[in-house]
């Protein structure tokens, strides 16, 4: 076993012990069901995961040459990733509103994001991409130049597909065929 099958199964075990790959019958954000899900959120509010999908995410920067002036993190999800990632990485971040706020700044992008800023937007679960696909949007209308998301996991569900469209490549730390072999 390679050490990117070892990063993947250590992940997918850390996943299932801490109870956030869970089994049943699920209405996704995209509103599809699905048998499983992938509660990442669950998983990044426990320390040890949050470290470890850092780490991760930071060999996944290195193994696909990712350069980035900031990391960014779509409000609620991927914030706790983007915060660790920085940490692990010593890069900025910023988080990404999906949505103006009726009080204080009004701004959709909270950190400071300068013109001409490289930035890698972090994800938990991609599906079919579509609140990554806004919070680019966003981002290069705030200046940004976005080329890489990186997300915990691809559902393979058209996610990957509809990033390239807009020339964006996603980098998962694993899929969920890799995620639920040998689990279902």
């Amino acid at each position: 076993m390679n050490r990117g099958d070892h990063m993947r199964k250590d992940l997918g075990d850390a996943l299932a012990e801490c109870g956030a790959l869970q089994f049943g019958e699920f209405i996704l954000a995209s509103g599809v069901k699905s048998p499983y899900y992938i509660d990442i959120k669950r998983a990044s509010t426990e320390p040890r995961m949050l470290r470890l999908i850092a780490e991760l995410m930071a060999e996944k920067m290195k193994e696909k040459g990712i350069v980035a002036d900031k990391i960014a993190g779509v409000v609620l999800g991927s914030v706790p990733l983007a915060a660790a990632l920085s940490l692990e990485t010593g890069i900025p971040f910023v988080m990404v509103r999906k949505e103006k706020k009726d009080h204080g700044t009004g701004k959709l992008i909270e950190g400071i994001l300068e013109e001409g800023d490289r930035v890698l937007v972090t994800e938990d679960v991609i599906t079919t991409a579509g609140s990554s696909i806004s919070a680019i949007r966003t981002l290069r209308d705030g200046g940004a130049v976005v080329g890489d998301v990186i997300s915990v996991i691809d559902r393979e569900s058209g996610g990957p597909e509809a990033l390239y469209q807009i020339g964006v490549v996603l980098s998962p730390l694993v899929t969920s065929s890799e995620l639920l072999k040998g689990r279902i």
